[in-house]
C-alpha cells in the first residue's frame, strides 16, 4: 500500500466540491481509499460559526467558570453534544453521530474569519455523498485528530466512511499455530485515518486529503461498527460515576 498526501487543494468554502478538487490535482482509481480531513468537509458544509450566536445557558456558564473558560463556547460543545462524560478537568462529550472526544471535536484553528469551526453534523452522510460526486469509485474516508486513553500524544481517527466496512473481523480465522481468534476485530477505517494523518500533518502544510493506493481488505469478516455500544462500554460507564478532585 502507499499513501500520498494531495499538493496544490484550495482553501475550501462552503458549497465547494471535495471531490472535483482532489481530482484536479491527483488521479484517482476504483480502489483507492481517500481520507479527508474533517476541517475542510466541514467548511464546504458551512459548518462555521462564531461566538456571537451563542447565548450561554446557565449550565454553560457554571461550567465556564468552573474551567475559566469562555462561556460562549462551552455552550456551542453543549449544543454539539448528545452527553457530556466529563465536565473537569476537560469537558469530553459524545457527539450526536456517536464520537468521543473533548470539546465536540470544535475546532478554533484554521478558521479564516470566523470563531469556531464544528464538525460534520453527519460524518457517514458526508462521505457517501463526497464519494458520489468523484467521477471513479473510491472508498471515502471522513478523519480527525483525537486523544488516546493511557497513551500520549494524538492520532488520526475515522469519524465517517462511505465505501469500505469499519473493521476487520478476524474471529473464528486462525493464527499461525492454528488457534481460533476470539476476540480480533480490526479498525481498518482508524488505521487508514491515522496512516493519512502521517502524510497530512497537523500544522499549516495545506494538505488536508490523502490518496491509500492499494490497500486489500482481504478474505475477511466486515462489520460496520465504529463505536462501542453504550452498554458495553465499561469505559464510559465507569465515567458516568466518577468526579474529579483537584
Amino acid at each position: 500500500m502507499e499513501i500520498s498526501a494531495v499538493e496544490g487543494l484550495p482553501e475550501f468554502t462552503p458549497g465547494d466540491s471535495i471531490a472535483e478538487a482532489v481530482e484536479s490535482e491527483y488521479h484517482i482509481s476504483n480502489n483507492d481509499v481517500v481520507c479527508i480531513s474533517s476541517t475542510i468537509v466541514s467548511k464546504v458544509e458551512g459548518r462555521i460559526t462564531n461566538f456571537d450566536t451563542y447565548q450561554p445557558s446557565n449550565r454553560a456558564k457554571s461550567i465556564a467558570n468552573n474551567l475559566e473558560a469562555d462561556s460562549r463556547f462551552v455552550e456551542a460543545v453543549l449544543q454539539e453534544s448528545d452527553e457530556l462524560l466529563l465536565e473537569s478537568p476537560f469537558l469530553l462529550t459524545v457527539t450526536s453521530f456517536g464520537h468521543v472526544g473533548p470539546n465536540a471535536g470544535i475546532d478554533r484553528s484554521n478558521v479564516p474569519n470566523a470563531d469556531l469551526l464544528l464538525l460534520p453534523a453527519d460524518p457517514d452522510n458526508s462521505a457517501e455523498r463526497i464519494r458520489d460526486e468523484f467521477s471513479t469509485d473510491p472508498a471515502v474516508i471522513i478523519t480527525d485528530t483525537c486523544g488516546r486513553p493511557f497513551r500520549a500524544g494524538q492520532r488520526g481517527v475515522a469519524i465517517g466512511y462511505a465505501g469500505i466496512p469499519a473493521s476487520r473481523d478476524w474471529r473464528g480465522e486462525s493464527d499461525r499455530d492454528g488457534r481460533e481468534l476470539s476476540a480480533t476485530v480490526e479498525a481498518v477505517v482508524d488505521e487508514l485515518a491515522a496512516a493519512a494523518n502521517i502524510v497530512t500533518g497537523e500544522g499549516n502544510g495545506g494538505t488536508p486529503v490523502a490518496v491509500a493506493s492499494g490497500f486489500q481488505f482481504g478474505d475477511h469478516d466486515s462489520s460496520d461498527q465504529l463505536y462501542r455500544d453504550k452498554d458495553s462500554d465499561l469505559i464510559r460507564q465507569a465515567l458516568q460515576t466518577w468526579n474529579y478532585e483537584e
